[in-house]
């Protein structure tokens, strides 16, 4: 029988591997193109269904601050990659959305990231592992997000 890990040593396994996947993966990221940040706030908006969230509700998906949100979503606008519109069910809301620019920035940065990152899950997991790894991640975010 295999020695139980404690769930620290679990959770540091898990935190290093992602520390290493994503230095890596930021040190080949086409940041000619959109900064790491810039790519988390379009992919967060390219996956809803209209390509529309409300900017508080953007601050909750992605791993910035809200000033730092407003400022990201600010110079984003003033290239043309996102709107900003008021909210017609909340006059106090900012709705945030990816112009017909910004889905072909996106999709050009998505690209390149997506074959890093395969690149990298393949060379080092099986496709059992990768099914394996997807649902026990899936499942602890669930069960954090649940409670």
């Amino acid at each position: 029988m295999a020695p139980e890990v404690s769930p620290v040593a679990a959770w540091e396994s898990l935190f290093r591997a992602q520390v290493t996947v994503m230095r890596q993966l930021a040190s080949e990221f086409p940041t000619d193109i959109v900064s790491l940040n810039e790519y988390d706030v379009m992919f967060n908006l390219f996956i809803q269904p209209r390509k529309v969230l409300r900017i508080r509700d953007l601050g909750e998906k992605v791993l910035l601050t809200q000033p730092s949100i407003s400022r990201l979503v600010d110079r984003l606008v003033a290239r043309g990659i996102l709107e900003k519109n008021d909210d017609p069910t909340d006059g106090r809301g900012t709705l945030v959305g990816l112009t017909e620019h910004g889905v072909q920035v996106y999709r050009q940065a998505a690209v390149i990231h997506a074959e890093s990152i395969s690149a990298h899950m393949t060379g080092h997991l099986s496709p059992d592992e990768l099914d394996e790894l997807a649902r026990l991640c899936d499942k602890l975010r669930e069960g954090v997000s649940a409670k």
